[in-house]
This record gives structure tokens, sequence and C-alpha cells, in this order.
């Protein structure tokens, strides 16, 4: 009746009063605020000395604190944020042991992927480093996950690897944590007798122990002997568990004996110590859920101020003003809307950063595509001024052969008119000079230091990669296939024949390195 008198004048009197409350039923929630301020401090502290194992440290206490109080996604980080610190360590315990103690979080949340996830993590950094004692938690772990998710063959499989595991280092509490855990596999199979078998086992390691694990073992015990319909028996065992839980001041189990207890009168008949029990059940469940409220929002509270979140708390401030009975509706509302703004906040900003690099891309590849075109555009125009330069010296080259014949037409006929004039002689001297003027290097070293300026590198490279050294007569041919002119242009412009260029062609590719399926032409196109 306290209690529900409480409850009710916390849904009337306003925010400061129902503070004030929180404080005289709560002391430690003074202390929460101070603490965890000492903790931040010395976290602080070992990151400006770079100090990465105290570091690691600290964070592990920060989310041995916020699991305390269930403040899970504020532990799961600060555990997060201890592997990262270790990521450059070998203790591959501490590392074993902080996935573990994530996977039960998720596990105790009902997010069985990721608890499966972090626990498999934890088993497999356990076996690599050979640390017996993790590897047998996490196959425990691992099976009660198995065992939520209704895979009772799997459970039983993890759990059978985790009680070897724990035999093989004479652990005999985490041996009695195993059998308690198959026990309970076998109830849910309704495989009673087995199950109690277990739950007897792992009741001979803690009876005659100080050891709070034992309540567990009672209620299950209890709950055995009730399911199987020996009433009297069940109230023996769980009348055990509730003075045990009372003695270690442990409200869930006190709770869960109460239920218990209940179900086990009302299988007597004795309704009315039933309904006894079952109303201190629901005072206590009430209480319970209360408490647990405060706590959580007095951590989170506490958690906000030290990260300079004072606006944030004063909207909490204000909706906790028209809070009632649903007050804890609101603030997980209130919780959930700051994730899911920071989770929004994070999304646009990444696709702002997306669509950013996007179009730098598009815009390196319209520069890149405008670039390889001027340089085709350049390379195109060269070619053209090139043979349109060499066009000009070729008509140049046949007037001056044009001059030249009519010369010599008119010199012959001069011959011919004078009868006394030696002709022989003359024609001979003539001739001399039709070779001379046929065979005029000027024009080719024109010609060549012409092409030379259209492609400056172009027989320095030729030089550089041929196997052989290359005479004049094939630096001419590859000079002129370099201008992509054929064998019959060839020819007359080099006063042999087709198939003289063909074998000097031929001469020449074997001084280069060319592959077998490339062409000639192509190879010296691209020098």
């Amino acid at each position: 009746m306290h209690i529900i008198i409480k409850i009710a004048l916390l849904s009337l009197l306003s925010f400061p009063v129902y503070e004030q409350e929180i404080h005289e039923r709560h002391p430690r929630v003074v202390l929460q605020d101070s603490l965890l301020s000492v903790y931040k401090e010395e976290l602080q502290e070992a990151l400006e000395r770079g100090e990465p194992d105290t570091e690691a440290r600290k964070h592990i206490q920060l989310g041995d604190f916020y699991m305390k109080n269930e403040v899970f996604t504020e532990a799961i980080g600060q555990y997060n944020e201890a592997l990262e610190a270790r990521s450059g360590m070998r203790e591959d315990s501490i590392r074993c042991m902080l996935n573990l103690r994530i996977g039960e979080i998720y596990l105790s949340l009902k997010i069985f992927s990721k608890a499966k996830q972090y626990l498999e993590q934890g088993k497999a950094i356990a076996v690599q480093s050979k640390y017996v004692s993790g590897q047998a938690r996490a196959e425990g772990l691992l099976g009660t996950c198995a065992e939520k998710e209704g895979h009772y063959l799997l459970a039983l499989e993890h759990q059978q690897k985790s009680l070897e595991l724990f035999e093989q280092t004479g652990d005999l509490r985490g041996i009695a944590f195993v059998h308690e855990n198959i026990g309970s596999v076998y109830e849910d199979l309704k495989q009673y007798n087995i199950a109690l078998g277990y739950f007897n086992r792992s009741l001979s390691y803690f009876e005659g122990r100080d050891d709070e694990a034992l309540t567990s073992v009672l209620n299950n015990m209890g709950d055995m002997f009730r399911k199987t319909g020996n009433y009297k028996e069940a109230l023996a065992y769980t009348e055990k568990a509730l003075e045990m839980a009372r003695r270690n001041g442990n409200l869930h189990q006190q709770k869960s004996a109460h239920q218990d207890i209940a179900e086990a009168y009302a299988g007597l008949g004795d309704y009315h110590k039933a309904y006894e029990h079952l109303q201190v059940y629901d005072v206590m469940y009430k209480e319970m859920n209360e408490n647990r409220d405060i706590n959580n929002f007095n951590t989170l509270q506490a958690a906000y101020e030290i990260n300079q979140k004072e606006a944030q708390i004063e909207v909490l401030k204000h909706q906790n003003e028209v809070i009632t009975a649903n007050r804890n509706l609101i603030l997980v509302s209130a919780i959930a809307t700051l994730l899911l703004g920071g989770f929004g906040y994070v999304y646009f900003s990444r696709k702002r950063q997306v669509k950013a690099k996007l179009q730098q891309y598009k815009q390196r590849l319209l520069r890149a595509e405008l670039d390889k075109k001027e340089m085709e555009e350049r390379r195109l125009q060269d070619e053209i001024n090139l043979k349109t330069a060499a066009l000009s010296r070729y008509s140049l080259n046949m007037a001056q052969k044009n001059k030249l014949i009519a010369d010599m037409a008119s010199a012959l006929k001069k011959i011919a008119s004078r009868t006394q004039m030696d002709a022989h002689a003359r024609i001979k001297l003539l001739a001399k000079e039709l070779d001379d003027n046929l065979q005029i290097e000027e024009e080719w070293d024109e010609f060549m230091g012409f092409f030379k300026d259209i492609h400056p590198g172009f027989f320095q490279q030729l030089s550089v990669t041929a196997t052989e050294k290359l005479s004049s007569a094939e630096l001419r041919l590859a000079m002129l296939l370099r201008l992509n002119l054929s064998s019959k242009e060839i020819a007359p412009i080099l006063r042999v024949t087709p198939d003289s260029v063909r074998v000097a062609r031929y001469r020449l590719r074997k001084k280069l390195p060319i592959p077998p399926k490339q062409e000639l032409v192509s190879f010296l196109m691209e020098l």
C-alpha cells in the first residue's frame, strides 16, 4: 500500500519534487554524477598522456558502470572504444572478454544476430590465443543464444563443448553453470527428469557455499518439481531461494521466487496464500520497474551533463513536468528521437559527401576526355601540317626535276644540231649532272629537320629501343613509315622498287623489339 501511494504521488507532483524523491529513495544516485565525472576525467588524462593501455582500462571501467546501470548503448560504445584502443596490443584475453561482454548485452536485449557476431569473434580470439577459459565461456553464451532462438540441439552442442573446456581448466564453478544451462535446455524440451539431474549436479557444487548463483539453481529446482506436480518439494526449494535472495538483496530473484511460490500454492489449492505472494510479486514488479526507470534516467542525465548537453537535459526536464504513469515511454521516445536525429544527420551528411565526390569524379572524367580530344586534335593537325609540308616539298621537287629535264632536253637538241661537237663527252657530262641532281642529300636533311620539329623525340627513342644500330637508310624508312605511307608510296621517294621496300621493312623489324602479333607501323606510331 505504501508503494502504491508513492506511485500515485509521483504522478501528481511536479518535476522538482519528483527529482527530490529520487535522491531520497536512491541516495547512491547522488554519487553517480561525481563517479561518472571521475571516470571521464581519468579517461581524458589517459588520452592526453597517450597511454593506450590506461585508456582501454578506463573505457572498460566506464562500460562496466553503464552496464551496471542498464544503459546498454553507452556500455557497448565504451567496450568498442576499449577494443579500438587495444587494437595493436597482444593481450588477446582482454579483447576476448570485451567481445563476450558486448555479446552478452545484445543477448540480454534479444538482438541475437549481433550477439552471435560478437560471441563468435570472442571465441575466434580465444581459440587463436589458446585462451581456454574464454573459449569455454564463449561456447556457453552461444549455447544460451541458440536456446533463446529455439535451436535446442545446437544449444546442447555448444554447452557440451563449454563443459569439456571447463573440465580441462578444472573450473568447478564454470562446470556448475554449464550444468545449470544444460538443465535449462532440457527444461525447455520438457524432459524434466534429465533437466532435474543436471540441476542437481549444479546444486551439489553451490550447496554450502556463499555464492549468489545458488539462488538461481534453487529456483530452477523448484520449477522442476512444480512442473512435475510435486508442489511441496517445489515450495521447499523456492522458499530457500527466496530466503537467500533476501539475504543478498537480489530483488530480481525475490520477485521471481514470489511468483513461483504463488504458482506452487495455487497447485496445492491454497489460493489465499497464492494471492498474497502474487500481490507481493506485483508490488515488487512495479517497484523494480520504477527503480530501473529512475536509475536509467539519472545515469543518462549525468552522462549528458558531462558531455555538455545541457539543452537536451532541459528538454528532458520540461518533458518530465507532464510525465505521469507513462513517463518511461516519453523518456524512451526522447532518446529514440535523439538517436534517429543523429542517424539522419550522419546519413544525409554521408549522402552529400558521396554526391560531391561523384560530381568531382564526373568532372575529372570530363576534363580527361577533353584533354584526350585536344591531344588527338593536335596530333591530327600535326599530321596535316606535316603532310602539307611534304606535299609542298614534293611539288617543289617535281618543279625542279621538270626544269632539269627541260634543260637536259635543250642541251641534247644543241648537241644534235652541232655536228662538230664531241657528242659523247657532252652526253657523259649531262648524265653526270643528272645523277648529281638526283642524289642531293640536302633535300633529306631539310626534310628530316622538318620531321624532327614535329616529332622531336622519335629518332632518339627509336635508337634507344632498337636492338642493333640503324643505318641512315633504315632511319629514313622508319620516318616515312611513321608518316603512315605505304610501300608503294615509299618506293619512288627512295628510288627503289616496292619489293625492295618490303625487304627493307623486314630487316628494320628484326632490329626492333616488336611482339609477333604487332604491326611495324603501329609500333612506330606509338614511339
